[in-house]
């Protein structure tokens, strides 16, 4: 069996995502009934950025379209996907092939969108990314194979 460590920091890494995007769906529901347009102004304002130029204006133009139920999705995908992050890592900390095959999927699922930022925009992030995402589906893969040869 890999070694329960590696496992366990692992399960740490999805349960602190799990975390994070818990707290930004909290606050995409603080935004609600607020004008995010106004909200949007300022913050470009106070970045001290021209609100006519290309990106402010784009910036602008997505929280003039962004509604009370838009947000109310966006919070709601985003809890399910910390929730999963959530399960996930207590599977993990618990030692439960289920939990092992999910990170493994998870993890593989984003290699391929890895290579292709790599390929188009090579930098250190990118290799660091995908070179930690490929260690965690090899500890996984290792991990669900040892618990084949063993039961």
């Amino acid at each position: 069996m890999p070694s329960s460590k590696a496992i366990r920091v692992i399960a740490a890494i999805e349960a602190f995502k799990g975390l994070v995007v818990l707290a930004a769906a909290s606050g995409l529901l603080a935004l609600l009934h607020h004008d995010l347009h106004r909200l949007a102004g300022a913050l470009i304002a106070h970045a001290h950025l021209n609100p006519a130029s290309q990106y402010p204006k784009i910036f602008l133009d997505a929280a003039a379209g962004v509604t009370d139920l838009r947000l109310w999705q966006l919070a709601a995908g985003a809890t399910a996907y910390a929730v999963l992050r959530l399960v996930e890592a207590y599977g993990l900390f618990k030692q439960r092939a289920r939990a092992e095959v999910l990170a493994a999927t998870s993890g593989a699922v984003y290699v391929p969108f890895e290579l292709m930022e790599l390929v188009n925009r090579p930098s250190l992030l990118a290799v660091l990314l995908l070179a930690l995402n490929l260690a965690v589906v090899a500890v996984m893969v290792r991990a669900l194979r040892s618990r084949r040869r063993q039961g």
